[in-house]
């Protein structure tokens, strides 16, 4: 197992994989993040959604692009997510606000036999645990032709529209879909987002990426069970070991 510090040594993010042990208890339950998680960080979702995100802000609050940009970025730090920021101070609809960012071209998004794959030798429930919403998942999801092996998607319109890693919305999750948390793992590309469900007792799974890796420095990653650079990988040899118990 590789915790700790010792989780950011190797910091290339070139496909390393650990090699997995055993868990005390096989989980039969498996959260997994959506966006750098499901589909690599290259795809670069987000870089679209950034600019959407900056272009509501300036035609909402009627500012240059410039002043929206500082603007998103001083929310973004102050409320979780810029679109907390907007909800809480200028009464944004969050569902219109999510439909906008979100009206991007996901064809950068490849699909993932390799992932289907090691989904569906996956034994256990599995559920979809993100930041964005319903549609957003099943647009990335329908492009990677893995959304079969989903159960059901819990966005942030079931957290109550506030994101990871605010504790509420780890226990909302669990008693929505009755999930115990000790027979429970989750997979995210951002650190900081493993510590609840860590707290909780599930086992954490990092999918790093070299922005999640950057913030990670000189945090605190004892937290951490678990980490790849290739969530396929991972998913397939934990397969592969728990068939040679």
């Amino acid at each position: 197992m590789i915790n700790g510090q010792q989780a950011i040594d190797k910091s290339g993010c070139d496909g390393y994989s650990e090699t997995m042990p055993p868990m005390p208890q096989d989980p039969d339950v498996w959260l997994f993040d959506l966006d750098n998680t499901l589909y690599p960080a290259r795809c670069n979702l987000f870089a679209q959604i950034d600019v959407r995100i900056g272009r509501y802000i300036a035609e909402r609050l009627g500012v240059s692009p410039e002043e929206a940009r500082v603007v998103q970025k001083k929310y973004w730090r102050e409320h979780g997510t810029s679109m907390r920021g907007m909800m809480s101070l200028h009464g944004v609809d969050p569902r219109q606000y999510l439909a906008y960012v979100h009206d991007i071209d996901y064809s950068p998004v490849p699909a993932a036999p390799a992932l289907d794959a090691a989904l569906a030798a996956l034994p256990g429930r599995k559920l979809i645990f993100t930041a964005g919403d319903v549609a957003h998942a099943e647009k990335v999801m329908e492009r990677l032709g893995v959304a079969r092996h989903f159960e059901a998607i819990f966005d942030i319109a079931a957290g109550d529209w506030w994101p990871k890693p605010h504790r509420q919305i780890y226990e909302t999750l669990v008693k929505l879909h009755n999930v115990d948390p000790a027979r429970a793992a989750f997979a995210d590309d951002i650190s900081v987002n493993l510590k609840p469900a860590a707290d909780m007792g599930m086992r954490t799974v990092w999918v790093r990426t070299h922005e999640s890796v950057a913030r990670a420095a000189d945090s605190d990653l004892s937290h951490i069970d678990h980490q790849t650079d290739d969530l396929a990988t991972w998913l397939t040899d934990w397969v592969a070991t728990r068939s040679q118990r």
